[in-house]
């Protein structure tokens, strides 16, 4: 009897948690009614008159701020972008089974990336900084970390289109996904002329595009949206197997490409970690290390400068590899002295390396400055405070004759270890009584700010 309340009492605490649980998660709470958050995002859609020239204002803000390498200007213009509507459109109408919407939203959202292309194009072509800064070349290719933050700045971004008190939420993903810059990098990839810039940037703007539609497409599934009815059950039928169609043809090569990045990743991380613990050698130095991923055979590309490495220790190199399941990986080396390495590739390499240290040591060096120039005002605000506080201490004790007030580090011998407190020294030319003592060291606290301190009267 006692072992069935328990038991009784273990499946209510149980079922009083999971009834919390659902409460805090329930995405029906706030919610707007369906139809407008319908309403809401096909509204936004599209591109026309104010939407688009926006668009290409944006694009022109985010053009520049590439090229500039500005951080702050991009996120700015990744803020007024229009773009997250037609992409969360498709989605929206493979969930609804709209298929009217979902060829206006393809429509708008190959017009936007048209424009957008051609804008930036147009940009890159006319501007005089034609080199490829950092912002601009992350753009070029995805990885796994766009995909995520695709994938889920996609959920956000629809849970927060379907409240009634929309937030900021969807500036946010249109930020933290970048579906702006990707095209901007299409579009100098075009104005120079490099079909790797433009394809990796626009593979990029369409992982995220896909992972936006498809979290889009779950939230609506999951929360029931209704459906787009039909008067003709030929037509819904049609209607029905386009979309699936449609949605089999672009889910299935995104999850195929998603997880080649993957694969991407972990190897470029396994090689990298390879060539960090293995490539250590007394009187050679690697150069420059190039990883190349494919999903068939992939390369370790690396340059040595100094000792030559014998053929033995080559052999061993690559037979390391599988240590770190680096299988189907060529690791070709490139040593000093071989007749088919490029001596200017070696120059610039070791120029290069020249040049990061330099830096490096110049940024120390920047850091060793800085420090010792604040060290040094703090002593020379120090000894300036000490004349001011001497002067200020004298109207109310006429036989102050020497004054100094410094910190000073006391070694506590019996608990082993040390404290820095403040220390005064006063000698007057006759000693005040004990009371004016105390006064003048309560003074001397409200003055310098601090709890303690140990005044030495002379």
């Amino acid at each position: 009897m006692e072992t069935s309340k328990k038991a009784l009492s273990i499946r209510k605490r149980i079922l009083e948690i999971l009834l919390f649980f659902r409460d805090r998660f329930d995405l029906h709470e706030g919610k707007e009614d369906e139809l407008e958050t319908i309403d809401y995002i096909r509204k936004n859609i599209e591109f026309k008159g104010a939407n688009l020239w926006i668009l290409i204002f944006a694009i022109f803000v985010a053009s520049v701020g590439l090229n500039v390498n500005s951080t702050a200007v991009i996120i700015g213009a990744m803020l007024i972008s229009p773009l997250m509507g037609p992409i969360m459109g498709i989605g929206l109408a493979a969930g609804i089974n709209d298929f009217e919407l979902l060829k206006k939203s393809m429509k708008n959202l190959g017009i936007a990336v048209l424009i957008s292309i051609l804008t930036s194009t147009i940009y890159f072509s006319f501007t005089p900084l034609d080199d490829a800064q950092s912002e601009l070349l992350a753009r070029t290719e995805p990885t796994i970390w766009d995909v995520l933050i695709a994938l889920f700045g996609g959920l956000a971004g629809i849970v927060a289109g379907s409240r009634k008190e929309k937030s900021n939420a969807i500036p946010g993903v249109a930020i933290a996904t970048a579906l702006m810059p990707p095209l901007c990098t299409a579009g100098y990839g075009l104005a120079t002329a490099n079909l790797y810039y433009f394809f990796g940037a626009f593979y990029l703007f369409f992982i995220n595009s896909v992972f936006i539609s498809l979290s889009t497409y779950l939230i609506v599934r999951f929360m029931k949206f209704p459906k787009k009815e039909f008067m003709d059950r030929k037509r819904e039928k049609t209607v029905k197997t386009y979309i699936t169609v449609f949605t089999i043809l672009t889910i299935v090569p995104s999850v195929y490409l998603a997880y080649n990045i993957v694969k991407r990743t972990i190897w470029e991380k396994s090689a990298t970690q390879f060539v960090a613990a293995e490539l250590e050698f007394p009187n050679t130095q690697v150069l420059s290390s190039n990883l190349n991923f494919d999903a068939d055979s992939a390369v370790i590309d690396i340059s040595l400068i100094g000792e030559r490495i014998s053929d033995e220790e080559i052999i061993i190199l690559q037979r390391k590899l599988s240590v770190f399941n680096l299988t189907n990986t060529y690791l070709n080396i490139k040593q000093s002295g071989d007749t088919g390495t490029d001596l200017n590739i070696l120059r610039s390499d070791i120029l290069k390396d020249l040049y990061e240290r330099n830096e490096l040591q110049i940024q120390d060096k920047d850091r060793r400055i800085a420090l010792l120039e604040r060290e040094l005002e703090e002593y020379g605000s120090n000894n300036r405070q000490v004349m001011d506080i001497a002067r200020e201490a004298r109207v109310n004790h006429n036989g102050l004759q020497n004054f100094s007030i410094n910190r000073a580090i006391i070694a506590n011998l019996s608990e082993n270890k040390q404290d820095t407190i403040l220390m005064a020294y006063a000698k007057f030319g006759r000693v005040p009584s004990s009371q004016e003592l105390i006064k003048f060291e309560e003074w001397l606290k409200i003055r310098t700010k601090v709890d303690s301190l140990t005044l030495i009267v002379d």
